[in-house]
């Protein structure tokens, strides 16, 4: 084969040393009726005019060493197409012997060899600039460029609403307006804390910062993702805003965190069970997606009067501690932050993260604090003295950092990420086109219930990247909508509720997820299930009922076993069993929110009614019991009782969506970035 190319190029040299005006291939040329998968692409080598001019216009030509030059750099050029230094290195050992071998007549003396290595270091370096620019161009494009040239091919969806269905868009956008009302009002209600007067207690008698004036210092100065704000509200122990911590997901010095942060205006950052149980979802957030955890402890300890239920049982207040320690050992950093009181309990979350700042006349750490101690021993001492800045950083070790003020510590955490020594890709803005219909339409088409639900396309046009999808299987099971889109740039795959998930839709289901799984992409579900099935009335019904449960049972494994990020988003209802297969709670999605007009039940308390009823010699309830289970299921079952109850991860505005779930794939991507080594220990502080 090297004896073919070598006489053809120098054929082709030689005729066009007689025949100047002869057209003049390049080596990456495609011969006329050669097939295009069989050419190389134009652009990738550089031509022998590129390299060395035309023998006859040089002043060698007559030594035929011009001639020899061109010829050797279409071989070089041709040969040496590959990036790869040490490819080229091993090619051109290769060439060299071969070439002098079958073309002594121009490798006679040592002037000639010396020309030939000297050609060869200029081919080299001209070679490599040229494949440097053009082939690391199309063979490693960038997300933005790949974006650009592929993602515009798939096919663009109508999202029209018919005019037929305009009287449902209108009653749904009457029933979102009013959810979006009360969704402010508890917003409102969370933003304050626990009241004017405990916010003016902590700012004015114990100096210092509100919660969320912490995260402004700590933070990038960048929008972050508030998780599970409405949690703790209505419970049967009262009240508890924001379950007296806020957690979320944002980024320090470019790196996407965790964060804890315990707000001590709420009843003096005492810890609720339901403060307990926002930790551990947020610390499960940090496992999942492998991410940098803060805590900003501010905390008097647990609540006495409900130690029951958030001390003695494996997913209570000791959890949290386990969880620290299996964290550092799977070398996710903990950082803390000790900006108040942290008794009891609350002192063994800094002083088992990897490393912690303390602030200097606010942050102590003690089990039992000052009070106690009198009681006990009758002794009387400070605060400062028992357990106070000075005293765990020069004497305990307890801390790592003394901080003279709350800006001085937070300055400090940034700097203690930056020797994280996280290999992160620098951030590209990617381009992306969007929807082509308005997102604010998204509130019409959110259904009051069940009887109100639209078509699932005219929602996905307003989510996606120029409203353009992939679909998969698009003839078969079209009760559920599956395929491929672009949220802001980010792949995903899509399993979207479009009716009840019948057999063939279940199938169709499994292997969508099976497909996304071992392509490592990550699945949104768009989760609006149906109340309940119908009830079989005959023999062939039944078998059909038995072979739907075994196709859900089916998707059900695939979607608990697909090794990808998964978020779910209920739009609609999320009942039963079919929302399990849709990626409910129980089957741990990376995140999972709600839009306001969302149910969450076993049963819709609507179709209750419909259900067959006991005989009477089985039960003695009337019509005003019936009345009364109607009503508790209707209160239980709105988006804001799940919430606050932290079966979700938070309530998000539809027309909000598509921006928190493109936040949602770039936190979840950076874990891609990192390289993690086995380490069987955490780091164990003293």
């Amino acid at each position: 084969m090297a004896w073919c190319c070598l006489s053809q190029i120098y054929y082709q040299r030689e005729k066009q040393s007689s025949d100047p005006a002869a057209p003049r291939p390049g080596p990456c040329s495609q011969a006329p009726g050669e097939s295009p998968q069989l050419g190389r692409v134009q652009g990738l080598c550089p031509t022998a005019d590129q390299l060395w001019p035309h023998p006859q216009r040089t002043a060698r030509a007559d030594t035929g060493v011009g001639s020899w030059q061109a010829m050797w750099n279409n071989i070089t050029s041709c040969s040496l197409w590959r990036l790869s230094p040490r490819f080229m290195a091993s090619r051109i050992q290769t060439l060299t012997p071969l070439f002098i071998r079958n073309y002594k007549d121009f490798c006679k003396n040592r002037q000639t060899i010396w020309t030939l290595r000297n050609s060869l270091c200029q081919v080299m370096k001209k070679t490599v600039l040229t494949l440097k620019c053009n082939t690391i161009s199309h063979r490693f494009l960038s997300n933005k460029a790949r974006y650009r040239q592929y993602t515009k091919t798939f096919p663009v969806l109508d999202g029209s609403i018919p005019s037929v269905c305009e009287h449902v868009f209108e009653e749904n956008l009457r029933n979102s307006e009013a959810c979006i009302q009360r969704y402010s009002e508890l917003l409102c209600k969370v933003s304050k804390g626990g009241g004017e007067n405990a916010i003016l207690r902590h700012t004015q008698r114990n100096k210092k910062l509100l919660v969320r004036e912490r995260l402004r210092m700590l933070l990038d100065d960048e929008p972050f993702l508030e998780l599970s704000p409405f949690a703790g509200f209505d419970l049967p122990y009262g009240d508890v805003p924001a379950a007296g911590c806020l957690t979320g997901i944002g980024k320090i010095r470019g790196v996407w965190c965790v964060f804890m942060a315990n707000d001590a205006t709420v009843k003096g950052g005492t810890i609720y069970p339901i403060s307990v149980k926002k930790q551990l979802r947020a610390q499960q957030i940090a496992v999942q997606n492998r991410l940098l955890s803060v805590y900003l402890v501010d905390s008097g300890g647990a609540f006495l009067p409900l130690q029951a239920e958030l001390f003695p049982d494996q997913s209570h207040g000791g959890r949290v501690f386990y969880n620290e320690a299996i964290m550092s050992a799977m070398k996710i950093p903990q950082v803390a932050v000790v900006c108040g009181s942290c008794t009891a309990g609350g002192a063994y979350v800094p002083t088992m993260a990897e490393e912690t700042v303390i602030v200097d006349k606010i942050g102590s750490m003690f089990l039992a604090g000052p009070p106690l101690v009198k009681a006990a021993t009758g002794e009387d001492i400070s605060p400062e003295d028992l357990g106070g800045a000075s005293m765990h950083s020069k004497v305990s070790g307890c801390v790592d950092h003394f901080a003279s003020s709350e800006k001085e510590a937070y300055e400090c955490v940034r700097n203690i990420i930056l020797t994280l020594n996280y290999e992160l890709p620098p951030e590209e803005t990617l381009e992306y086109d969007d929807p082509l219909y308005s997102a604010e339409e998204l509130l019409g088409l959110a259904p009051r219930g069940y009887s109100y639900t639209l078509h699932i396309k005219p929602i996905l046009s307003r989510l996606i990247d120029g409203s353009r999808f992939q679909e998969f299987k698009a003839e078969y099971g079209t009760t559920l909508v599956t395929g491929f889109a672009h949220m802001e740039g980010h792949l995903v795959g899509i399993v979207a509720n479009n009716g009840e998930l019948t057999h063939d839709a279940s199938l169709k289901g499994s292997h969508f997820v099976q497909l996304c799984s071992q392509r490592s992409i990550p699945i949104l579900f768009l989760q609006n299930t149906a109340p309940h099935a119908p009830e079989p009335t005959s023999l062939s019904q039944a078998e059909d009922h038995t072979n739907r449960l075994k196709a859900q049972a089916s998707m059900m494994a695939a979607v608990a076993c697909a090794a990808v990020p998964k978020i779910t988003l209920v739009i609609g209802g999320c009942y039963g069993n079919e929302s399990y297969a849709m990626c409910g709670r129980s089957f741990d999605p990376n995140f999972l929110f709600l839009w306001p007009n969302a149910r969450v039940a076993l049963v819709d308390s609507r179709h209750i009614s419909t259900f067959p009823q006991a005989r009477d010699d089985d039960c003695t309830g009337d019509d005003s019991e019936l009345m009364h289970l109607k009503e508790k299921l209707e209160e239980e079952s709105s988006a804001f009782h799940s919430s606050a109850r932290l079966w979700d991860d938070g309530i998000i505005l539809p027309q909000n969506s598509r921006k928190v779930i493109a936040q949602c794939l770039t936190i979840m991507k950076q874990q891609k970035y990192q390289i993690v080594s086995l380490q069987h220990n955490p780091v164990i502080r003293l």
